[in-house]
C-alpha cells in the first residue's frame, strides 16, 4: 500500500479520526475553556464529529480554533494537501495542488497558505543547546528580482531573510525589513541561541557587538575567500539558503513581500523535519497537523470604497 492509499486520504470518518487522534492524543479537548467532558453530538441536526463541552456548554469539533476553522474544504482533501507539501523536498505549487487535489486554483491557494501556517514554528528549543552540536551559524540572504538594480541601492530593493542554523540540526528563519544591528540584536540573543553554543558569522561589521552572552562568536573573513578554518565556517546556513532559493525560484518562481514570511516558514520547517534527523515523510506530516491548534488564517475581500 502507498502511502497515498492510506484510508484517511479517501474516507471523511478516518480522516476526522485521524486529526483528532493527533490533535488530541488523550481525548478531546474543548477550546473554548479547556475542558475534557464533552458530549457527542448525533443525528440528522448535527454535522459528523461535532461535540458539546459539559462544563462551559459550548459546541466545538477538531477544526475549531484552528487554522482549518471554518473550512467547507474536506477533511480527506487537508490531509492529503498537507501530506503532498510534506513530502515534497522541494515545495508544492498551488497550480500543482489544484490539479492534484481537483480544486479551484484560489482554494488550493489558501489552503497552501493555511498549511504554511501550521507550519510556522513555536518551539521555544533553542540552536545549539544541550544535546546538539553546540553549533550555531547566522547569515543573511537577500530576495527579488535582478532587474531591481537599475532602480536604485542593490540591497534596499530586495527582501531580507536572516537565519541561524544548528550544525546537524535545526534551523530558524526570520524576514526582517533591513539587515543592521537594531534589527539582528533581537534576533541574536538568548532567546534563540543558548548561552553554551559557539555562533560562528562572517566578518561582516553588522555582527560586531550583537553577538554576545554565548561561549563564543568566531568569524570566517570571505573577503580574502576564507570559507573554512578548522570548524569555523558558515557552509551550513549558506547551505540551507541554497536549497531555499532554489526551491523558490524553481517551484514558487515568484513571492510577493506579504508573504514571504510564511514561504519562509514552510522551508525552515521541512529543513527542520528531513530524513536526517529521523523524520519521515508520514511523521512530518502529523507534526505540521499538530500546529494547526490555536492558529487562525483569513483572506477577505478589502471593501469598496
Amino acid at each position: 500500500m502507498t502511502a497515498l492509499s492510506a484510508p484517511q486520504f479517501h474516507d471523511e470518518d478516518k480522516a476526522r479520526g485521524h486529526l483528532e487522534a493527533i490533535r488530541w492524543p488523550n481525548g478531546p479537548v474543548c477550546p473554548h475553556c479547556g475542558s475534557q467532558r464533552h458530549y457527542n453530538l448525533q443525528g440528522q441536526a448535527h454535522r459528523p464529529g461535532l461535540l458539546k463541552c459539559a462544563d462551559c456548554k459550548k459546541q466545538y469539533s477538531v477544526t475549531v480554533a484552528s487554522v482549518l476553522e471554518r473550512s467547507k474544504i474536506p477533511l480527506t482533501k487537508w490531509l492529503m494537501a498537507t501530506y503532498l507539501m510534506c513530502s515534497s523536498k522541494k515545495g508544492f505549487s498551488a497550480h500543482q495542488l489544484h490539479r492534484t487535489l481537483g480544486v479551484t486554483y484560489k482554494t488550493a491557494w489558501v489552503m497552501a497558505h493555511r498549511i504554511r501556517e501550521a507550519m510556522r514554528d513555536t518551539s521555544s528549543e533553542k540552536i545549539g543547546g544541550e544535546g546538539t552540536s553546540g553549533i550555531g551559524e547566522a547569515d543573511e540572504t537577500y530576495f527579488g528580482n535582478s532587474k531591481e538594480k537599475r532602480r536604485g541601492p542593490f540591497l534596499s530593493q530586495k527582501q531580507k531573510v536572516v537565519a541561524l542554523v544548528e550544525r546537524k540540526g535545526r534551523v530558524r528563519t526570520f524576514h526582517v525589513p533591513a539587515v543592521n544591528q537594531e534589527t539582528l540584536k533581537p534576533i541574536l540573543t538568548a532567546e534563540n541561541i543558548a548561552a553554551c553554543a559557539r555562533v560562528m558569522t562572517d566578518s561582516a561589521p553588522l555582527y560586531d557587538g550583537i553577538t554576545g552572552g554565548f561561549a563564543s562568536h568566531e568569524t570566517v573573513n570571505h573577503s580574502i575567500k576564507e570559507y573554512v578554518r578548522g570548524d569555523v565556517t558558515t557552509n551550513t546556513v549558506e547551505g540551507y539558503f541554497g536549497i531555499l532559493k532554489r526551491s523558490i525560484g524553481g517551484i514558487y518562481q515568484h513571492v510577493s513581500k506579504e508573504h514571504l514570511n510564511r514561504y519562509v516558514s514552510e522551508f525552515s520547517f521541512r529543513y527542520n523535519n528531513r530524513i536526517a534527523l529521523d523524520i519521515n515523510d508520514q511523521q512530518g506530516t502529523i507534526n505540521a497537523l499538530a500546529g494547526i491548534e490555536g492558529k487562525r488564517l483569513t483572506y477577505r475581500r478589502p471593501r469598496q470604497a
